[in-house]
């Protein structure tokens, strides 16, 4: 899978990474926007509660094929290193918080009053994960 990976990004994996997650915290700081508004936090003329709840959902299910795209780079590629504690920990987080949310959406519905405590820790781990990685990155160049 390493190998693939390296091939795909012609051997600039930890770039690519970046990026990405990049886009991803953009996305999930939209995704924030969007759910104030379904919630009715937030309101703007332009964007119905509705119409913001199914395009947060909708732009989720895609952002979270993205984020498992990248923790597939992360780990073919980079392993799980002991320097790198904090990011493998707030990523795997990330993945079990993300997987317990979708199953609340999908199946667990009488658990629905949990989802925006889901979302924020989704948002927060997923920050967690862009600073300890993709943020460092950033910085030292």
């Amino acid at each position: 899978m390493g190998d693939l990976v390296e091939r795909i990004t012609f051997g600039n994996v930890t770039e690519v990474k970046v990026v990405l997650a990049s886009v991803v915290l953009a996305l999930a700081v939209y995704q924030l926007v969007l759910i104030s508004v379904g919630y009715g936090k937030v309101r703007l003329p332009s964007l119905s509660a509705r119409a913001a709840s199914w395009t947060h959902r909708a732009s989720g299910d895609a952002i979270v094929v993205v984020i498992v795209v990248v923790a597939l780079m992360c780990v073919s590629v980079l392993g799980f290193e002991d320097d790198e504690l904090l990011h493998t920990l707030s990523g795997c987080a990330l993945l079990v918080v993300l997987a317990v949310k979708i199953a609340v959406l999908r199946w667990w519905t009488a658990a629905s009053r949990l989802l925006p405590v889901l979302g924020l820790a989704v948002f927060a781990l997923l920050s967690l994960a862009w600073l300890t990685s993709a943020g460092q990155f950033l910085a030292d160049d």
